[in-house]
This record gives structure tokens, sequence and C-alpha cells, in this order.
């Protein structure tokens, strides 16, 4: 029997999980597959049904995950969407991954596209995209006791799993039990390798219907249960799949685009109206943008939500996009000013994300070595349109341009959507509103929204591009120093950030300003963007964003039937997908992309609140 051995940070080992031990005794997919499969009666449990959602206690090295997943490729039967949220104190490195699936047929393929993007696990919840979006996994690192509390669904299924309860009690406490049954429905099923007595009895005492099964070797028995309490528990109806119907989304940028190929991979058929004639005017003209997570000393509340966006927008690029035409993922060089203040004490986790830059970074950006710096691996640059237009081609999308809708009406238990002569343009029972800076005025004035104006400037390379930096530099705005935007690559940098102005007309003053901010942080790539000023080589572009009072964006349901995706704010690129599934989540009951009390941080009626309180 091959020992699976975790180590510790002082380099000690630490007790191997007992179930990846007998897991290994007969076979990591046979095992998953007799205990929490057929537990819990899948495949056959989740014919026809749109969504089939799994709630796991311990995620250990993934093999419940991959057999999931493998059972669902193989079933034609499958549901369309297939959510995995599982619980993990300690994940383990991608080589161990690997190494779990090598000798499983059909597991090693969908270990290596796990591993490769397994890192940067900093505490909380971390959503992996797979299948196209259809099946995702929502992995929270954290204690269990915890992360159960930041879930927000009903499950399917449960797979009760971790480390040996005689090795870790907690999480096989009664307490845990409790958690776990507050997030399922009348029906869940669960499976577990453990039969130990007090389990059986603390399960039937929270209202589990539980039989003792044939295990396998090594393990002689193994447990199946029901939620069946044989007594009434308010609010305990079955959770009801939200049936995919057509609906609308008002708005082409970012934002709107985002939603809409979100809820098509759940079977929506969609409409974007857009006043343009065509997709991706506005803010998401820029030619290309900087996506780089927002880190704070302190570890504040937007370097989380910033973390879980660009995690999501990167899967996004690295699917969709062409690299190196219309993405690239190089890194990005924080300039701190004078805040010499450390990161946060996340550990290696946070390396990924952000870590002190070397001086070999500085000097190679042309910075004093000595300056405050930081370094982000997940970060890199973007054309908004080239996402939007691949957000648009998705199957069940079709963009409607030269739509201006002037009013949203209630209409029965659907919507309808009038021109400024008051004539009807569509109906739909599902309207999301992702107009930007006109969101406000579709609904009301509900939303307290404010314009903020920016403006790039941008120039082909020349003979002087040596003088440029060989990756992104942000800080105090940013600077991409290659980008395929002419005949040739250019550099491109701002943006100008002018609150309350909505105002598109360049400006002459606004270019002088970009060129300020390169020559205090980058001075030796100034000398490059002043010489193509000197040779009128250089242009601009401006953009009307839209950003709420607290700067965070806007995304959830203001009425029945009506919802919204808006305020991005100079982070669309971060932000834009990420309230797209969260929409989508709170819309169909599916685990969340993020705790739940940050998704709370995000959720549009929280300007309602803020008003009545």
């Amino acid at each position: 029997m091959t020992e699976v051995v975790a180590w510790d940070d002082d380099g000690t080992p630490r007790s191997p999980r007992f179930d990846d031990i007998y897991r290994s005794a007969t076979g990591g997919l046979a095992q998953a597959r007799h205990v929490f499969l057929q537990g819990c009666g899948v495949p056959a449990a989740w014919a026809g049904r749109a969504q089939w959602r799994v709630l796991e206690t311990g995620f250990g090295l993934g093999l419940n995950f991959l057999a999931t997943w493998l059972a669902w490729m193989q079933d034609p039967q499958r549901p369309r969407v297939l959510h995995f949220a599982s619980i993990e104190a300690f994940p383990v490195a991608a080589d161990d991954l690997l190494r779990s699936a090598r000798n499983e047929a059909g597991l090693l393929p969908l270990a290596e596209e796990l591993a490769a993007r397994w890192q940067g696990l900093t505490p909380g919840f971390h959503r992996f995209s797979f299948a196209e979006g259809r099946v995702l996994l929502t992995l929270c690192v954290g204690d269990v006791a915890p992360m159960l509390r930041e879930q927000s669904f009903r499950a399917d299924a449960v797979f009760l799993d971790g480390f040996d309860p005689e090795r870790n009690p907690q999480m096989w406490s009664l307490d845990t039990l409790k958690a776990v049954t507050r997030l399922c429905h009348r029906g869940t099923a669960l499976g577990t390798w453990s039969v130990a007595g007090h389990l059986r009895r603390d399960l039937q005492s929270c209202g589990w219907k539980v039989d003792r099964r044939a295990g396998l070797p090594p393990k002689r028995d193994c447990l199946s249960a029901r939620y069946d309490p044989d007594w009434e528990v308010k609010g305990l109806q079955a959770q009801q799949d939200t049936d995919p119907d057509e609906c609308i989304v008002i708005g082409g940028g970012l934002s709107g685009a985002a939603v809409a190929a979100s809820l098509a991979r759940r079977g929506w058929t969609v409409r974007v109206f857009d006043t343009a004639a065509g997709p991706a005017t506005g803010a998401s003209d820029l030619p290309a943008g900087l996506l780089a997570p927002h880190q704070s000393p302190d570890d504040n509340l937007l370097s989380r939500l910033s973390r879980a966006g660009v995690r999501i927008t990167l899967q996004e690029a690295q699917e969709r996009l062409a690299d190196g035409l219309e993405w690239r993922r190089t890194g990005v060089l924080e300039w701190r000013g004078d805040d010499r203040r450390p990161l946060p004490a996340l550990g290696e986790a946070l390396e990924p994300w952000s870590r002190e830059a070397s001086e070999a970074q500085k000097r190679a950006a042309g910075m004093d070595p000595a300056q405050p710096a930081w370094w982000h691996d997940n970060a890199g640059w973007i054309e908004p349109a080239a996402l939007v237009r691949s957000w648009l081609r998705a199957p069940g999308v079709r963009f409607c341009g030269g739509r201006k809708v002037a009013r949203i009406v209630r209409h029965g238990e659907g919507w309808r959507l009038e021109n400024a002569a008051g004539e009807t343009m569509a109906q739909a029972a599902l309207v999301v509103v992702a107009a930007a800076h006109e969101s406000a005025a579709l609904l009301d004035n509900r939303l307290q929204l404010n314009p903020v104006r920016g403006q790039v400037t941008w120039g082909p390379h020349g003979d002087d591009a040596a003088l440029l930096p060989p990756f992104p530099v942000n800080g105090n705005g940013h600077f991409l120093p290659r980008v395929p935007l002419l005949e040739r690559d250019a550099w491109i940098t701002g943006s100008t950030y002018g609150r309350g102005d909505a105002d598109e007309s360049l400006r002459r003053e606004d270019d002088a300003a970009n060129l300020q901010r390169v020559r205090r942080v980058l001075p030796r790539a100034a000398q490059a963007v002043e010489g193509a000023l000197q040779r009128r080589e250089t242009r601009s572009w401006s953009g009307v964003r839209c950003a709420s009072t607290d700067r965070r964006p806007l995304a959830g349901e203001l009425e029945p039937g009506l919802w919204v995706s808006t305020a991005m704010g100079s982070r669309g690129l971060t932000f834009a997908a990420l309230c797209a599934e969260l929409v989508a989540a709170r819309l169909h009951g599916e685990p969340l992309p993020l705790e739940a009390r940050l998704a709370q941080a995000l959720d549009v009626r929280r300007q309602d609140r803020a008003r009545s309180g």
C-alpha cells in the first residue's frame, strides 16, 4: 500500500489522510465510484437534470472530483452543468494531483487540466472552469466550519470525506454534520467511507436515513444516506431548478456580453440589445487594458474580490483569445511610490498573485532598485473588444444593435422593453441591465451611478523601443509596453480618472498628464513617449466608465426577473466575468464563485440598505 504523505511548514511529515491511503490500495477511481458516486446514486440520479450540485467536505487529492467529472463526460444523460464545491484546509501540490491520477484510466488528462490551474490557493473560494464552463469546481480553502458557513446553495449530493475521524474529529463532529445538513434539501444523497458508530447516530439525529453498504477492500463497509427527516423543517422544500428560457440583456459591452455568455451556457436563449450598431463600444472599446490583481498590505475586500475576478478572466482569455494578438499573460510590476508596507502574511499561496519585486525586475523596467515595488504573476493585457466578441459568439447568444431601450415596464410575470415613443421593442421573463451609466435611467434612478471619464495615450514602437520595460507597469496609471495596435507593436499608457465627467472628447492636457505619470514612474520609458509626441505619432482614446458610490460593482436581482450587472468602474476586465457568474449562480441556486460575505459586498441591493440605514 502506497503511503500518501503531506508535509508541514517545518518540513516534518504530517499524518497521511486515511481515505487517501485506503483508496490507493484498491484504486482511487474504483473507491470514488463505489463509495461516493454509487453511494449517491450517480449517474442515474442526475439524468436529465439541468444542474447537479455536489458538496464535498475534503478535497484531498481530488480523486472524487475527477471521478465525478469523468462520469459526467461519459454519460449522455448528464446534466447541463455540473457543480462541485469542495473544502480543503491544506491543498496538496499540483504534482500530487498528477501522481494520484497517473494509474487511473481516463483521469490523467483531467488531472492535467486541473493541475495547470492549481496555484495561488489563498484562503477563500477559488473557481475553476472546465468543459467550456459546464463543469465548475469551487475550491474552498480553509477549515471546514467557516467554509461551510460561507456556502449558500442546496446540494444534490454530499461527499462526506476527509481525514480519519480519529485524526481530525472536528470534520466529523455533530456541529459539522448540522452545517452540512443546512445546505441540503429533502432527498439529498450522501456517501462516505466512514462507518463510525457516532457518525451514524449523528447523521440520524440530523434527519438522515442511513444505509450501511458493502465496501471495497481494504474497507469492509461504507455508508449511504438520504436526507429525509421525520419532522417538518421550515424552508426544506427541494430547490427548484430555474428553467432556462428567452431573456434579454441590455448592454453590449464587457458586462453585458459576460452575462449573456454565462446564461447561454446554462441553456438560455439570449438577445443582447445595445444602442450602438456594433458590440464593444463605449468603455469596452479601449484598445488594450490591464488585468492585474489589486493587492493591499491588509488584504482588504477589494484585494480578495480582485483575485477572484482575475482568476476567472484569465481562464476565459486563455480559452477564447489568441495569445499575443488579443491578450498575453505577461506579469505586471507595481510601482508602490513611498509605500513600504509589506505584503500580507498569506504564505506561499500568495506568491503567484503578489510578491516583492526583485532588483533585476526593477532594473529591467528602468526603475531605481531601491524603489518599493511588487510583482504580480497572474496579470497581463487584454483587448476588451476581442473578449466581448468571443462571449457574444457563444451558442444561444444573438447581438441586436441599434436598439435603444428607453423604459423597462412590468408586464404580467415578465418585463416589456419600450422605446422613446412608448412602443414595445421586446418582452421577456428575465431582463439583465448591464448598460453602464445608462443603467440608472433605465431603472428609474434606483441605482446611484457616477460617470468616470478616462483617456489613454498610445504610439508605435520606434528606434527607441529598447527604452521601454519588458512587461507592463502599474501603480500610477498603467504602462503597456508592447501590444499589437498598429501595423507594428505599440505602447499604451493612462488612464486619466475624471469623476463625474461624461465628456468623451479628446483632450491634449490629458495626454500631458499621462506623460507626466510615465516620467515619475518610468523615466527611461518617458524618453520614448516624448519622442513619439514630438514626432506627432501618438494617438488618444477616451471613454466613460461607470462607478457606484462605493466603487464596487453592482450585481444581483432588483425585482423578480429584473437583474443588474453594472458599475465595473475602471476594472471591467477584472469584474465583468465574475459578476456574470455571480448573477447566474444566484439565479439558478448554484454554489457561488465567492464566499457569501464577499458576494454580499457586490449585491445590488446594498444601495437600498445603505439608504434605509
